[in-house]
């Protein structure tokens, strides 16, 4: 059978995008939630990885509203963007991101962090098992689907 799948697709795309957020304040009133996208900070001293991480998570109707190539500059974007959600590499120059999730964790309303790495979680579990973050996300498996369900 042969048939349109566009709008299957547009549903799902949509259907990720929005995060709840806010218990008991609905936009109208009698609702129990009030849904926004979904919005992102992406920290790696890669180029190449911002730009094709951005790529994917734009096409999934995920908001990504900044970038930083460091952790410092990753601690002052998310001051001053104020992301739901900071994907951060872990090896980065100068702090690393498990130093830069910590710090994040120290603010009064702290973004989500999921750290992201070309190595498996295996190589961090320890590290992983102390730290503030929400998700590990092997950089191969990163997609704006998979971040929304965190959040689901």
């Amino acid at each position: 059978m042969t048939g349109d799948r566009r709008p299957a697709q547009q549903a799902r795309k949509s259907e990720f995008r929005w995060s709840r957020v806010c218990p008991g304040v609905g936009r109208c009133g009698r609702c129990d939630t009030y849904l926004m996208a979904l919005t992102v900070l992406i920290v790696d001293d890669h180029e190449g990885f911002r730009r094709v991480a951005r790529e994917l998570l734009e096409a999934d109707g995920v908001e990504v509203v900044g970038e930083a190539a460091d952790g410092e500059s990753a601690i002052t974007e998310a001051a001053r963007l104020r992301p739901q959600l900071v994907l951060l590499d872990v090896q980065l120059p100068g702090i690393d991101g498990f130093e830069v999730a910590a710090r994040l964790g120290e603010a009064s309303d702290p973004p989500a962090v999921v750290l992201t790495s070309s190595y498996s979680a295996d190589s961090y579990r320890r590290r992983l098992a102390q730290s503030p973050v929400r998700a590990f996300i092997p950089k191969g498996e990163l997609s704006g689907e998979v971040l929304a369900a965190l959040f689901a």
